[in-house]
């Protein structure tokens, strides 16, 4: 096949989506496919001027344009196959509130949230009964770009303004004291899990995530009544949202229990990402994992 790389983007996240794609087109065995093709994304039309001769597309695109389903629909408009989810499972997965929505619906636990448009819609009486301290964050964004952890009602209006220049909803969400991991699914299988500590900041912020010695990531030995239960939970996430191929499943672990927080339908494929470390820990290499997506894709 000829596989196109789309990175790059018009999102918040473009920086680390370019990362993304050049790990994949450093990693990626050559010698297994006809032609890899970086297609770098700036506007919204390179998708149609630049991927129209390609076989499929291996997205490295994060964040809006990437994750929400838009360029899945048009490289379904243009019949090529692309890697992870499908346009549904992708909107859905990209709208936090939404996600959280369809998740609690199926028994999975997740931490209480609200949804504002504005500084006016702020209901300090329902953060008041989440109770302090809460997280702020756009309700449709990534990497921990605009995510502020507030401590106080003095704190909310400037953190949702600055969310809402992000994006056209914020998300107040109650906060969660204990653990945070992560739990890559490929084709349905869970893979090790990966426990997040953050160094350089008081919770996984964009700095955490990106810089380096930002955070110890690593694959954690956790008590096997509590691992059966993440992996539960995972398998029933991934169900009932309708994931394709892969994706990662970012929880809290809170006394043995966990809840999830949010779903990444396109995950970080950095040199630092979560997803090469945990299929690592299963014995499998970068190439293969990328290997691995692509033949799940298209199955």
């Amino acid at each position: 096949m000829r596989i196109g790389v789309l990175m790059g983007g018009i999102s918040t996240e473009r920086e680390i989506s370019l990362k993304s794609g050049e790990e994949i087109l450093k990693n990626i065995n050559k010698d297994k496919y006809k032609e890899i093709v970086p297609i770098i994304i700036n506007k919204e039309s390179d998708v149609i001027e630049k991927a129209k001769d390609i076989d499929f597309a291996l997205l490295a695109l994060h964040g809006k344009f990437g994750e929400d389903g838009t360029v899945q629909s048009i490289l379904e408009g243009m019949g090529i196959p692309y890697s992870g989810c499908d346009v549904k499972t992708s909107a859905i997965c990209m709208n936090k509130a939404l996600t959280k929505k369809y998740i609690k619906r199926h028994g999975i636990n997740t931490a209480d949230w609200i949804v504002v448009k504005s500084v006016e819609e702020i209901d300090y009486d329902m953060i008041e009964k989440m109770t302090y301290p809460v997280f702020i964050k756009p309700n449709n964004g990534g990497s921990s770009v605009a995510t502020f952890f507030v401590k106080s009602e003095s704190e909310v209006e400037n953190a949702v303004r600055e969310g809402l220049k992000c994006d056209k909803e914020v998300i107040i969400e109650k906060f969660i004291e204990g653990e945070e991991i992560a739990s890559f699914v490929l084709n349905g299988k869970v893979y090790p899990t990966i426990s997040i500590k953050a160094n350089k900041g008081k919770f996984f912020d964009y700095a955490s995530k990106y810089e380096e010695g930002g955070a110890v990531e690593e694959v954690i030995k956790i008590d096997p009544f509590v691992q059966e239960k993440i992996n539960k939970i995972s398998e029933k996430t991934w169900n009932a949202l309708g994931c394709k191929s892969y994706s990662r499943i970012d929880m809290i672990v809170s006394d043995g229990e966990p809840y999830v927080l949010e779903v990444n339908t396109l995950p970080g494929m950095t040199k630092s990402s979560l997803i090469p470390k945990s299929a690592k820990a299963s014995g499998m290499e970068y190439s293969e994992l990328i290997d691995n997506i692509i033949r799940y894709s298209l199955n």
